[in-house]
């Protein structure tokens, strides 16, 4: 089972969202039904380590906040982005959320995450774009503000690869007080 945690969106800011999805020739768009915040990638784990993240997980304790999107950037610059990602406001109660989130992965046994907590909304996958598209893109669309929306849990997906691109499948919610 290949794992994550994540944050779902509501259904009015993924269809605002999803208007903006085209302009990049070459971009892989993420489907709407697959927009999320990303807490923590766990990967691959056996049925076990599952069952004990997902138990670790439904011990959490954090209450219910508010979050905003806003504006756009890339992991990569230029002809070297690689993704494409609308901003989330780092508040402390999602950096507390995430850290209970990652501290709940790691008593699974799970490695660290390498990379620092940038939360984010992945709208496509770049394979050498044009610079200047892309950046016209950014620069068009980088007004875009969504939100504040409350969020009051969060969601263990599990992700299955295939040739259409990924699905994703909610395996369980936990509520936030």
């Amino acid at each position: 089972m290949r794992l994550f945690a994540a944050l779902s969106l509501p259904d009015g800011i993924v269809a605002r969202i999803n208007m903006m999805c085209s302009g990049i020739p070459g971009a892989r768009w993420v489907e709407p039904e697959n927009l999320h915040i990303t807490l923590r990638f766990i990967g691959e784990v056996d049925e076990p380590t599952a069952e004990e993240i997902n138990f670790n997980l439904s011990h959490i304790e954090a209450p219910a906040f508010d979050l905003e999107l806003q504006g756009l950037n890339t992991f990569g610059q230029g002809h070297k982005a690689h993704s494409l990602w609308i901003g989330v406001s780092l508040t402390p109660e999602l950096a507390h959320l995430q850290h209970k989130v990652d501290s709940a992965i790691l008593r699974a046994g799970q490695p660290p995450e390498g990379r620092k907590f940038t939360p984010h909304v992945t709208l496509a996958r770049l394979a050498k774009p044009e610079a200047g598209r892309l950046q016209s893109f950014i620069e068009g669309n980088n007004l875009f503000k969504a939100g504040p929306f409350t969020v009051d849990r969060f969601t263990l997906f599990e992700s299955q690869t295939g040739k259409g691109g990924s699905v994703y499948t909610a395996l369980e919610d936990y509520a936030l007080t």
